[in-house]
């Protein structure tokens, strides 16, 4: 495995140590397991955009859409642990 080398500052290092101690883990798995995270968040949103981008694309290409306030009822009512019928995609071209 490739040895990385971070410069981090007194302040830093030192809250990086007490945190690393805190969670009975060494700072090096601290490093470790914060970059992961972060390198895993950078993916999920990365993903989540493509996803976005190309749900735009396909409602663009179908004409097709979801009402904003169907949607918002619908979440608010899954949240609230009720069953109710999924909002049905809609043509927004005139």
């Amino acid at each position: 495995m490739p040895t990385t080398s971070l410069k981090l500052s007194d302040e830093l290092k030192q809250r990086t140590a007490t945190a690393a101690q805190q969670m009975g883990m060494s700072p090096h798995a601290f490093m470790v397991t914060a970059i992961e995270n972060a390198a895993k968040a950078a993916e999920m949103r990365a993903s989540f955009v493509a996803d976005a981008l190309s749900a735009r694309e396909a409602m663009r290409d179908t004409g097709n859409g979801y009402d904003a306030d169907e949607v918002h009822a619908y979440l608010k009512a899954r949240v609230g642990g009720k069953k109710v019928t999924k909002p049905k995609a809609q043509s927004w071209r005139s």
